[in-house]
């Protein structure tokens, strides 16, 4: 597959993820405003911190209200990462390799940054956020279920579904991270009902409120945290993400699972290790935004470890290029 193949394929899927995991950001946070009690303070700010954009949101519009935030990561133009501008890209990344992708890929994913940019212009997402949010989110599910069911899983599909998956991780450990913000100014908080309706507007924010309930009686920190990060079965925990995202880029480059010969598996294969044998009484005892910055790092090292190893075209010396030639 050419490198410009691979790369399209893997940056239209993760910005589609991307575009999906922004609008659970908001949703969440919108939802946890509902249950804070009258005086707290508003979270939209952590919000924009944690997303790792405070100096270009402080520059653009100064302080952080639900408006402000909200159009910063919804709409605005000059950020790079909002969803306007992430289906826009997706959808350009898409458009250079129509003839690799399916057409109801392309028709979907057209109609999808028609929904956002339309909203853009209008009213629609004042008026009623939640159904707006809950919309971008039914977008990306059905471009992934018809990407996964209308092309081969060969290896467009797996750079696509690495995309994904990597994303996803970042971004479920993001929304955590949120959290952990938004108890920093009350401590307080911690085990009373105000915290047990927040961590399940977490899962919510995942749907993975039912899923966590099969699995664990009552919500606590410590169990959500252990499922949102280390289970091996739910499709948004970090660590189902990362053995799924190995094992893609295993079939890509045909090294048989357990070994390397890459950056790329060398630094996803750690990563993967080092959930395998993680224990959630270490993650809290080390500081749960300590351990999610670090595994923030960790992910975007596989990411640049995939562009190095099958993006990036190396140049051959000619010393050696003439060896081969003479055989």
């Amino acid at each position: 597959m050419l490198s410009r193949v691979a790369d399209a394929m893997y940056w239209m899927s993760r910005y589609v993820e991307r575009v999906e995991n922004l609008a659970r950001f908001i949703d969440v946070t919108l939802n946890m405003i509902l249950d804070l009690p009258v005086g707290s303070p508003e979270p939209w700010q952590p919000l924009v911190s944690v997303t790792g954009d405070h100096d270009l949101f402080a520059e653009k519009y100064g302080v952080a209200t639900q408006e402000s935030v909200q159009k910063f990561l919804t709409f605005e133009q000059d950020y790079p990462d909002s969803i306007l501008s992430s289906i826009r890209l997706a959808r350009e990344n898409a458009r250079s390799i129509r003839e690799t992708i399916t057409t109801e890929m392309w028709e979907q994913l057209n109609q999808f940054y028609y929904l956002v940019r339309d909203a853009s212009q209008s009213d629609r997402v004042q008026k009623s956020p939640a159904e707006f949010y809950r919309q971008i989110r039914q977008a990306s599910h059905l471009f992934q279920g018809i990407t996964d069911h209308t092309m081969s899983h060969g290896e467009g599909w797996h750079f696509a579904n690495l995309g994904r998956l990597l994303e996803r991780a970042d971004k479920t450990s993001r929304i955590l991270d949120v959290k952990y913000f938004i108890l920093l100014p009350s401590v307080t908080d911690v085990g009373t009902p105000i915290d047990d309706l927040q961590w399940s507007a977490v899962l919510r924010s995942v749907s993975g409120l039912e899923m966590y309930r099969q699995q664990y009686h009552g919500i606590t920190p410590e169990r959500v945290v252990e499922f949102l990060t280390l289970d091996r079965e739910f499709p948004r925990a970090v660590h189902y993400c990362v053995i799924a995202a190995e094992n893609s880029m295993h079939a890509i480059s045909g090294t048989p699972v357990g070994a390397s010969r890459n950056l790329a598996e060398r630094r996803i294969g750690l990563l993967r290790a080092e959930l395998s044998y993680a224990q959630v009484q270490e993650i809290l005892a080390r500081g749960l935004h300590e351990f999610l910055d670090a595994l923030q790092t960790k992910i975007n090292n596989v990411g640049d470890g995939i562009y190095d190893t099958f993006i990036t075209l190396k140049s051959i010396p000619v010393d050696e290029i003439m060896m081969q030639t003479q055989f």
